[in-house]
């Protein structure tokens, strides 16, 4: 398949048919029931709330029991899908470059006793400001992002992180392959910018750059406020001996007395954020050790420089007091334009969140109660291959609004109010799943019968320190030290 953003443009049916075709190429085992499923999702009437009722939306053909035994027994081929997804016309920001967003969702199942591969998730605001761990599946995904003020996103990756994995490790390997199958569908050139990734403070980014160095790909993410990074190393000066510093002098980001004289200041006023000032730092790096994730790393350890940028904004939306924002870039030399489309660009990564509360909130990804991984990560995909659609048909959609709500222009629809109008669009389009044959169901088990093979129960998987010889039993009661890397 080859999408042309000309065509698509030209004709949106035909890019939104092209796509749907494509989808039901890549099911390669209860094609009709898994296609007609995601039909139903995208035409249910409000919040996907529970598996079984989407087999009475009546783009739904078939009964509950093909509906439960294609996700069980379904089979979707996930690399023709990856290749799909980068196909579709993606977007630009406003230089025209790809910005990619990586961030981590978990599915919680916390009662989930036979599923396997559950591993501890991090959740937080549950309780009365409590990060409590909760068991459940993390999905590493992957989104393109839009510029200016949006709900969109473009998901193009997902990925569950199985027990055991690095989630820096993991994420670097999806978004390298990610980014080689952009280039080979055509979404860069080398004439076009480089492709910019942005993570938030739960990633290593120098580990993320070093990891991606020879992809035409630039990373920016946050660092936590209490990070130390140390500046280029001096000139070494004649007839000095000793080994020579690998080192400068060190930039703490709480302490004003080492920051210096910024390379680049820049005052941008905004609608949301009153004043907001930027002050960048150029040639900054971590001092590595090897521990943590670099033990594997064998000789001397690598100089990773970047660019350090404060951002500090007048007020928040929600009425707190604001918090300065520390970013590190993985390039250098940036002008004071550059520097503020890296910070609006940063901002921009909170629009996956946008995505991940549609995906369960009103497409329903986490409502099933499915058992085995193979399946959660069969109905992700399915989830994934809705919200494209709904995305390519964002331009045929028309404003069916509730009456207390506000007229919204068509280009300006949200994702939600774009499903509300799908229904109307599907028609119209390809929809390749044959009608369904009439067949009587099994007999089940018989009245009375019980459950001789129960299911087998899983632990819940904890994940350790990366390079730890074993887990902390007690927690310690020295003070703890300043991050010097």
């Amino acid at each position: 398949m080859s999408l042309s953003q000309d065509d698509v443009r030209e004709d949106p049916f035909a890019g939104l048919s092209r796509f749907r075709g494509e989808f039901y190429s890549c099911l390669t085992r209860r094609a009709d029931a898994l296609f007609e499923l995601v039909d139903a999702v995208l035409c249910a009437d409000g919040p996907v709330r529970s598996l079984v009722e989407l087999s009475l939306v009546g783009e739904h053909r078939r009964g509950h029991g093909g509906l439960y035994d294609a996700l069980s027994a379904g089979r979707v081929d996930v690399a023709r899908l990856r290749r799909a997804l980068a196909e579709v016309p993606l977007p630009r920001a406003a230089d025209g470059r790809l910005v990619l967003a990586a961030d981590l969702t978990c599915w919680l199942r916390p009662s989930a006793h036979t599923s396997p591969e559950r591993i501890l998730c991090h959740t937080y605001g549950r309780g009365k400001d409590q990060h409590i761990p909760v068991p459940g599946w993390p999905y590493s995904v992957i989104c393109a992002l839009e510029t200016g003020r949006s709900s969109w996103t473009a998901p193009l990756d997902a990925l569950r992180l199985a027990p055991g994995d690095d989630a820096a490790t993991v994420t670097a390997r999806q978004m390298r392959e990610l980014v080689e199958r952009l280039i080979t569908a055509g979404q860069w050139k080398d004439a076009d910018p480089e492709i910019l990734i942005v993570v938030d403070a739960g990633y290593d980014v120098p580990r993320l750059a070093f990891l991606l160095k020879d992809l035409p790909v630039q990373v920016l993410g946050r660092m936590r406020s209490d990070r130390v990074l140390r500046r280029a190393a001096p000139l070494r000066e004649p007839g000095v001996k000793g080994r020579p510093p690998r080192h400068g002098g060190e930039f703490v980001f709480g302490d004003p007395a080492t920051w210096n004289t910024p390379h680049v200041q820049t005052v941008t006023e905004t609608r949301l954020y009153g004043t907001a000032s930027a002050r960048a730092w150029d040639r900054l790096h971590p001092r590595l050790t090897h521990r943590s994730a670099w033990t594997s790393q064998l000789g001397a350890l690598p100089v990773i420089e970047g660019t350090v940028i404060r951002l500090q904004v007048e007020h928040l939306p929600s009425g707190a007091t604001p918090k300065p924002v520390w970013l590190w870039w993985s390039g250098t030399d940036g002008t004071a334009t550059r520097i503020d489309l890296l910070w609006q660009a940063f901002l921009r990564r909170f629009d996956i969140e946008h995505t991940f509360r549609l995906f369960k909130q009103t497409l329903g990804w986490t409502c099933p109660k499915i058992r085995t991984p193979e399946a959660a990560d069969r109905w992700t995909w399915l989830i994934v291959a809705a919200f494209t659609q709904l995305r390519l048909a964002r331009p045929l959609a028309a404003d069916l609004r509730r009456p207390w709500e506000k007229p919204t222009p068509s280009d300006k629809l949200t994702p939600a109010r774009v499903r509300r109008d799908f229904r109307h669009l599907r028609p119209k389009a390809a929809c390749p799943a044959e009608v369904p044959k009439s067949s009587r169901p099994g007999p089940g088990r018989p009245p009375g019968g019980k459950n001789t093979r129960p299911a087998p129960r899983h632990d819940v998987h904890t994940v350790g320190q990366p390079g730890s010889a074993k887990q902390r039993t007690k927690k310690s009661t020295t003070p703890r030290s300043r991050r010097t890397g």
